[in-house]
């Protein structure tokens, strides 16, 4: 086969060559270097071998060229194949899911891909591969999560009075009286130890050694709103009203002037000894409750987590006092460093933005 381009078409083609050698075009290459190629007299069959493409795709490149010139050698985009799903499926698919399985009628509290899959049959027709769900959950923004735990009891209008009305009274009080503001909260480190999440070769899940005793290390804590201070007192010994009015006053003795609190319900916190402890200090100590269920208002949480992360995760305590030694590291360590307890409340801090700060 023969082709005859004139002087200027063959310039044209050479030029077009160079710059798609600069751009690092290869598809645009292969189809010029072609069309140069039979400009030159070079056989269909070779030029289709040096190409590593077929004698047909150069005919096609060729016979493209001749009808539509240049716009030929422009690059196109496939449009790839249309989606199964159209937005508006998509959107409804989303909505559904976040209701939940149960309440699309499968008698689970679980989305996985073999549910997922089997209502996307059934709403939309569609049967992808169960493989593809997971990817496909991605793009439109699902993750796959531990759930957690409720409280059915949960007053979400409580909840809510007291973020918007209760506590930016408490922080104007506490800045007004010049006084520390307190969360105050208790948790207790099992000697059994307690699992978490590592890196391991895969196939091995990591094994951790446990004594097996039932006995944990209590901890009573406070930590300060404004500056992250931290007070805590361990103890051997189960909570009791006793044993937070005993902390209380070691509390008021370190420190001088106004303290407010805020904890929760938790009975030693509201057992007739410990009001009377409150009302015989109470020219220094104001205590605040927290709306019922609302671990998540306390951000002395996010100290007890980061604790046992960094000394109880994966770690095995022969003995009580090995326990009580890697606690007690972990929260001198905070108590020596208020600024990374600030930083542990960050998330409640940045909720809170909007409320006026103590001083």
């Amino acid at each position: 086969m023969r082709v005859r381009f004139s002087q200027p078409i063959v310039k044209q083609l050479l030029w077009h060559l160079r710059l798609a050698w600069r751009c690092g075009d290869t598809g645009r290459i292969r189809r010029l270097t072609a069309l140069v190629g039979l400009a030159d007299g070079r056989p269909v069959a070779e030029l289709a071998e040096r190409l590593a493409v077929s004698d047909e795709t150069i005919y096609a490149w060729l016979r493209a060229f001749l009808l539509d010139r240049w716009a030929s050698l422009q690059r196109r985009h496939s449009p790839g194949r249309p989606p199964k799903l159209p937005p508006a499926q998509k959107q409804r698919l989303k909505e559904v899911i976040a209701a939940g399985p149960e309440a699309a009628g499968y008698p689970t509290g679980c989305w996985n891909s073999a549910v997922v899959q089997a209502l996307i049959a059934r709403e939309f027709g569609v049967l992808y591969s169960v493989t593809y769900i997971a990817e496909l959950l991605r793009n439109l923004g699902f993750t796959y999560q531990k759930a957690r735990f409720v409280s059915d009891h949960l007053d979400e209008e409580r909840r809510q009075r007291w973020l918007t009305e209760e506590w930016p009274a408490i922080v104007a009080e506490a800045r007004g009286r010049q006084a520390l503001l307190l969360f105050a909260d208790e948790a207790s480190f099992a000697q059994w130890g307690s699992l978490g999440y590592t890196w391991a070769p895969r196939g091995q899940q990591p094994l951790v050694k446990t004594c097996g005793k039932r006995k944990g290390y209590k901890v009573w804590g406070l930590i300060d709103y404004v500056t992250g201070r931290l007070f805590h007192r361990g103890s051997t010994e189960r909570f009791t009203a006793a044993g937070y009015c005993a902390f209380l006053a070691t509390v008021l003795a370190q420190t001088d002037g106004p303290l407010i609190i805020i904890q929760d319900g938790a009975r030693y916190h509201t057992a007739a000894e410990t009001q009377r402890f409150v009302a015989q200090h109470a020219a220094r100590l104001t205590v605040y409750r927290l709306p019922s269920y609302s671990p998540d208002y306390n951000p002395i949480e996010h100290l007890w987590r980061n604790v046992k992360r960094g000394k109880t995760h994966n770690r095995y305590f022969p003995t009580f006092e090995a326990l009580i030694e890697a606690i007690e590291a972990g929260l001198s360590y905070f108590r020596a460093h208020a600024a990374e307890v600030k930083q542990l409340m960050g998330t409640y801090l940045a909720e809170q933005a909007a409320c006026p700060q103590a001083a």
